[in-house]
């Protein structure tokens, strides 16, 4: 079984930008339940199918397949419901990792969130300057969560007041 353990952070700072290229990204879902998803992607001009699992704390199971790109514009034009999830993702080097930020536009344009992949859970890493507040466990932050409640339908705080945070 092909397992993936992978941590979510929202940004602390637009450090990030300049250090890697971006690839747009569009993908929809033929399923979105808690216990499982079934994604299309296209990823720059290739085309993925994946499989996940229930998230249990930062793993799931995955399985991703390539398929043709004419498949997977078909299937997110005839098989996934709207809206889907546009953004870009850049791949970011840092100390032995792979930072994976997500810039969205779209429903969901303004949130940008970074993922970082583990060997395991408890794998100890680094943290860019620009990483900032832990969102792995927060549902809402899922790109199948997205597509059913866009980022733009949240409800914003006015003002975020730092001299309260820890």
């Amino acid at each position: 079984m092909a397992q993936e353990i992978e941590r979510k952070f929202l940004l602390a700072g637009d450090g990030w930008r300049g250090l890697a290229v971006g690839v747009e990204y569009r993908q929809g879902y033929l399923c979105a339940a808690k216990e499982r998803s079934v994604r299309v992607r296209i990823a720059g001009d290739r085309g993925y199918l994946t499989v996940k699992g229930a998230t249990v704390g930062a793993s799931r199971s995955e399985y991703e397949y390539e398929i043709p790109l004419t498949d997977a514009r078909a299937m997110l034009e005839d098989l996934c419901p709207q809206p889907q999830i546009e953004k870009k993702r850049y791949a970011i080097a840092y100390q032995g990792f792979v930072w994976e930020v997500d810039e969205f536009f779209g429903l969901n344009q303004g949130l940008i969130v970074a993922e970082i992949e583990l060997e395991h859970e408890n794998q100890t890493f680094t943290r860019p300057d620009w990483i900032g507040e832990e969102v792995t466990g927060d549902a809402r932050y899922y790109n199948a969560a997205l597509c059913a409640h866009p980022y733009s339908s949240w409800q914003q705080p006015a003002v975020a007041d730092k001299s309260t945070n820890s």
